[in-house]
């Protein structure tokens, strides 16, 4: 049994690592990138509301329709529509730098959704009570909405984490790199069993422990 694993990672050590590599490259850009858009727009869907702070109907609906437009659209068909932009951008296609757009324009408005119903939790009492201490509403943001609902961003970041990692994955398709692409490409297009195993489990593996560390560290900032 060792001789085979030995064997395994002589073969397979090198590319397993360099792709585990790119995946956390891949997830981690595209995850920091989708955050600085996702949470202002988040925030954005909740004070331009109607009744809202900043209450503005027609940007509200254009806003909320956008989102909705671009959740509307399975990955890999965004991932192969939006190939002229994301050349635009980056000035290729393919590889971890070529799918980083794709990921973030995927992303960040799931993001968005999910910080908007995490910050709508935020009970109104509490936020009148600012509002009526004459508190502005940047400060009302930070140290009331994000700051009362951190347990359940976190939460939506792990979330939203996990489907990063599954859309990184099917990136492979079209030689995004990462675990998804060795699987695509020896897995599959090569029949090597092996490969297409190991890949799934170190994906596995990787959600798990993202899971429960979103978990231990939501449960931990609700307490606070």
């Amino acid at each position: 049994m060792r001789a085979k694993i030995n064997e395994f990672l002589e073969l397979w050590g090198t590319d397993l690592w360099e792709s585990t590599i790119q995946t956390f490259q891949m997830v981690g850009i595209s995850l920091a990138f989708s955050i600085l858009i996702g949470l202002p727009l988040g925030v954005l869907l909740v004070l331009t509301r109607p009744g809202k702070a900043l209450g503005n109907k027609f940007f509200y609906q254009v806003l909320n329709a956008f989102i909705n437009i671009i959740r509307s659209v399975p990955f890999i068909i965004l991932l192969f529509f939006i190939l002229p932009f994301t050349k635009m951008i980056v000035g290729t296609s393919i590889g971890v730098k070529g799918v980083i757009v794709p990921l973030v324009v995927y992303t960040a408005p799931y993001i968005a959704r999910l910080m908007e119903s995490a910050l709508l939790e935020v009970d109104r009492g509490v936020l009148e009570a600012y509002e009526a201490m004459g508190i502005k509403t940047r400060h009302i943001i930070w140290h009331v909405l994000i700051r009362e609902s951190r347990s359940s961003i976190i939460l939506g970041l792990t979330i939203a984490t996990i489907g990063l990692i599954g859309a990184s994955a099917m990136a492979g398709l079209v030689g995004g790199g990462g675990l998804g692409d060795l699987a695509y490409r020896y897995g599959h297009l090569r029949y090597e069993v092996d490969v297409m195993y190991i890949t799934v489990i170190l994906l596995i593996i990787l959600v798990q422990g993202l899971q429960s560390a979103g978990n231990r560290l939501a449960a931990r900032l609700k307490k606070d």
